[in-house]
């Protein structure tokens, strides 16, 4: 912590004197030294995440309007938020934005929260003015994950709370992609802004010429609404789209279409492990991105062998010198462990695996350098050959 780690977890705390759930309290360390202050959540395995780290700044709806319009600066040093090239993207990031327990996506002029703590939810009256102060956006929908809130005890909300009740899509574009997203949908706040560099890398890999001069064959499996996919057929490779939610590839067809791509995309509804069993080498880029199979970290090593799993029928389902791209976004599988679970999933396969990038979320979703759990998401690119 006094490197700026932003967590106090239960079994460091000695005693807490005086505060009761969602109060603002005081961190010290075991001389009595201020450390910083936070909310307070009894009963959560981190009842405090930090927020300041001096004693006197009030935590009010000016607090956090000063808090968002650096995030919404640290954007704009990015090139977001600026023309209507990439509308849709992360605002806050919690702990990477010093506002741990808040989570704000931007589609465009509606915005998605997330509360992630007691205390932060406490706050929302407070948060939700601030929000619209600095961005006058047109609604904002809260989508608090469940397990979150019933892991800090209280009950979240979901749907419209502030702004035009009739919202019931985010409309937004991203790198020149039109995307249009019903509220329905239930994965994080309804896209995965964290993935938008590696959708552009996809899509020049995807766009490189094959041997046989040819375009592309590309399988995107897990794909949710198809943004890897889609990506792809945007640089004229031909796309397998697969994913278990009939939802998600009914959206990411209308999506495909309305971007005039869908001649060069097929969305199937499909176990994308036995999709790969069956492809025998028939994709030059193979994409594999599946959900967070590690949660906690009591889930590591099951999730481990299961992303070995992943990794084995992805060299399966690529040709010799095409490309796999490996994923993970489970905080507790850091790169090494994802990079061994590659490397066993390709001796499985008898293949060679050659790591030739690396890459993690996106720059709208910074991490502090004291604070290596927020890295995240993290994935390889490698090239698969004969052994």
């Amino acid at each position: 912590m006094w490197a700026g780690h932003p967590w106090v977890y239960a079994q460091a705390i000695e005693r807490v004197e005086g505060a009761t759930r969602g109060d603002e309290v005081k961190v010290l360390d075991p001389r009595g030294n201020f450390l910083g202050r936070g909310f307070y959540s009894s009963g959560s395995a981190i009842p405090v995440r930090l927020l300041v780290r001096d004693e006197t700044t009030p935590i009010d709806t000016a607090f956090f309007r000063s808090r968002l319009e650096r995030a919404v600066a640290a954007r704009a040093q990015l090139g977001l938020g600026i023309g209507d090239e990439t509308t849709g993207y992360r605002l806050v990031h919690a702990e990477g934005d010093q506002l741990p327990g808040l989570i704000v996506d931007r589609f465009g002029d509606v915005l998605a929260v997330q509360f992630l703590t007691f205390g932060m939810k406490e706050r929302e009256a407070m948060v939700l003015e601030a929000l619209g102060q600095v961005l006058q956006p047109r609604a904002i929908v809260d989508r608090t994950p469940s397990g979150s809130a019933k892991a800090e005890h209280f009950v979240p909300a979901s749907g419209v709370v502030r702004g035009s009740v009739d919202v019931n899509r985010f409309e937004f574009s991203e790198r020149g992609l039109r995307w249009s997203i019903p509220l329905e949908i239930g994965q994080k706040t309804g896209f995965y802004f964290d993935q938008r560099e590696l959708r552009g890398r996809i899509e020049v890999l995807a766009g490189t010429p094959s041997a046989d001069a040819k375009p592309k064959r590309v399988l995107d499996a897990y794909s949710y609404v198809g943004a890897f996919g889609l990506a792809a057929a945007r640089a004229g490779a031909e796309v397998t789209s697969v994913d278990e939610s009939a939802l998600a590839i009914e959206i990411g067809a209308e999506n495909a279409r309305a971007n005039g791509l869908i001649d060069r995309m097929r969305f199937e509804r499909a176990d994308a492990r036995r999709v790969m069993q069956d492809a025998h080498g028939a994709y030059d880029l193979t994409i594999v991105d599946p959900p967070r199979l590690a949660p906690t970290r009591s889930a590591r090593e099951q999730a481990l062998v299961m992303y070995s799993k992943l990794a084995e029928l992805g060299c399966r389902a690529t040709k010799p010198g095409g490309l796999l791209v490996l994923c993970s976004c489970s905080a507790a599988v850091d790169l090494f462990a994802l990079t061994r679970a590659l490397a066993t999933g390709a001796v499985r396969a008898n293949v060679s695996a050659l790591v030739v990038e690396r890459a993690f979320q996106g720059a709208d979703h910074p991490v502090p350098a004291a604070f290596g759990e927020g890295l995240y998401l993290k994935a390889l690119v490698a090239r698969i050959e004969p052994r």
